[in-house]
């Protein structure tokens, strides 16, 4: 039975992998200085985008049990 690699718990502490196998990720810049933000700036922090093709590759070595498509 071939060896199992272990999930890198850091990257899927960071992001989800959607059902159809796609990955979103939270925008950077989110955490901190968010008080001077005008309101439509905060707004536009909100929520999740899915990350770019170029890193699917390097997903996929990091967290072997998951099903991530392009």
């Amino acid at each position: 039975m071939p060896r199992l690699h272990k999930t890198n718990r850091s990257l899927a502490k960071r992001i989800k992998v959607t059902g159809n196998g796609k990955i979103l990720k939270r925008k950077p810049g989110q955490n901190h200085f968010n008080a001077k933000d005008s309101g439509e700036r905060g707004l536009a922090k909100h929520g999740s985008k899915e990350s770019p093709k170029e890193y699917f590759k390097d997903f996929q070595a990091l967290m072997p049990g998951k099903a991530i498509s392009q």
